[in-house]
């Protein structure tokens, strides 16, 4: 339940307690007041969730209306007294005017939210640097990228272009101060190599588009829910929203000053594709539940700005998506050393010369111009049943096969391939020497021998 202060004519207060009574609301009570402009009629009304919009739509007629709207859930308990489990049930999602206004509330103060940027700056500086993974999830929660992502998303359904306007500004505000922050102190610190953690963060897969899309449904879902109708808290889906936002932001900074752009250009694709996989599933999400052009008390919305800011969105996802596809494997490195490591074990366990222990497969990003290098480190020992042959014939027939097999996928990489062939004692090749249980007899140690 939504509780409501309303403020009409003298008289009317009638009148507003049969209009939220046709709405669901319960525990209604009317008392004469005093308002600015003289008496009038105060009622206090507990209304169902989802008919808040509606309800403010039939008490619009009681003009002048004053509602003072209380945006905490209210536990109604009403006669018969044996049925109160029931009557705090109300687990309805929030009315479309809730979401909106919101929404409007969280774009005002540029203080918290350009510190909080600042902060989450210098902790994914600390986390990429020091190679702390718990750092980089303090820097995702502490990160406020989620609030203008979404206020996006509610601008575009709604159709509300200054609203998207202001969002989009402080969603990219936010990412610089991050980026500058990250920038400076490693400058300051004067570094100069990349470090392992920045390069993870820069692997990409070829579902990445999958994240943005699931976080703006998830962030929409938990903006429009009850909230006591899930166990998902808002930080929880806010630390979605921001998980592939913080990382890239920070090691875009930390690749300008050291001028890895190509690690450069990894984040600024991913920040980009954030925010329209974000805005496309949130806006369609936000316009199923309601959110329209017009709704009670507004009417900034124009009705072409959704479609228009959809197919925008929708362009620039699909543009993002072809560089990434297109661009192979910079934009997929983490899709093909997967699918390079597959085909490698493949190889291998085809050969019938070696049976794998292990493999590792992964890009290398070392400045080789010309040439996208795939480290392959294979760990192998000679397959029961094989025809006897050295290590260094094992070898050279693993690397070229599998040297072959990954130029054949098409995987657009140089393959650098390292073969360690590791035997079992009971393989061991005789090499002339006893073995470490072999008696010492007819031995004689060292300091007892006679000096020359």
């Amino acid at each position: 339940m939504r509780q409501l202060i309303v403020q009409v004519p003298e008289g009317s207060g009638g009148d507003a307690l049969a209009i939220a009574e046709r709405r669901g609301g319960v525990n209604l009570v009317q008392f004469p007041g005093r308002g600015e402009d003289g008496p009038v009629d105060l009622a206090l009304l507990n209304l169902p969730n989802h008919l808040v919009g509606a309800a403010l739509d039939d008490l619009e007629e009681l003009s002048p209306l004053r509602v003072t709207f209380i945006p905490t859930g209210a536990l109604t308990l009403h006669p018969p007294a044996d049925e109160a489990p029931e009557q705090v049930t109300d687990v309805t999602r929030r009315s479309p005017i809730e979401v909106y206004l919101g929404g409007l509330q969280s774009v005002g103060s540029w203080t918290g939210f350009l510190g909080y940027a600042a902060a989450a700056g210098a902790v994914v500086w600390i986390g990429l640097f020091t190679n702390t993974v718990y750092l980089l999830v303090a820097a995702m929660l502490i990160a406020p990228f989620a609030g203008p992502a979404m206020n996006a998303a509610v601008a575009t359904a709604r159709g509300d272009g200054k609203l998207l306007g202001r969002s989009l500004l402080r969603y990219f505000a936010g990412l610089a101060l991050t980026v500058a922050v990250s920038a400076a102190l490693s400058f300051v610190l004067r570094q100069e190599i990349a470090t392992p953690q920045m390069v993870s963060a820069s692997m990409l897969s070829s579902t990445a588009v999958l994240l943005p899309l699931v976080a703006g449904a998830a962030g929409a879902l938990n903006l429009i829910q009850s909230e006591r109708s899930s166990l998902v808290s808002g930080a929880a889906t806010g630390m979605l929203v921001a998980a592939s936002l913080a990382p890239p932001a920070g090691l875009v900074g930390m690749s300008l000053v050291i001028a890895r752009w190509d690690l450069v250009v990894s984040g600024l694709f991913v920040l980009l594709l954030q925010i329209a996989g974000i805005n496309l599933s949130g806006a369609i999400v936000f316009r199923a539940v309601g959110l329209t052009a017009h709704g009670p008390r507004y009417s900034r919305g124009r009705r072409w700005v959704f479609p228009a800011a959809l197919a925008v969105t929708a362009a620039a996802l699909a543009a993002l998506l072809t560089w990434q596809f297109w661009s192979q494997p910079n934009l997929q490195r983490s899709t093909r050393e997967q699918r390079a490591a597959a085909a490698v074990q493949e190889v291998v366990n085809s050969s019938r010369t070696a049976s794998l222990i292990e493999a590792n497969v992964r890009f290398t990003r070392a400045n080789i111009s010309g040439q996208n290098s795939l480290l392959t480190m294979l760990y192998v020992q000679p397959a029961e049943g094989a025809p006897p042959a050295s290590d260094e014939e094992i070898k050279t027939r693993l690397t070229r096969l599998v040297s072959d097999r990954i130029l054949q996928e098409g995987f657009n990489v140089t393959p650098l391939i390292n073969v360690t062939v590791i035997r079992p004692p009971d393989r061991l090749p005789d090499d002339g020497l006893p073995d470490a249980g072999a008696s010492d007899e007819g031995f004689e140690p060292a300091a007892l021998l006679p000096t020359p």
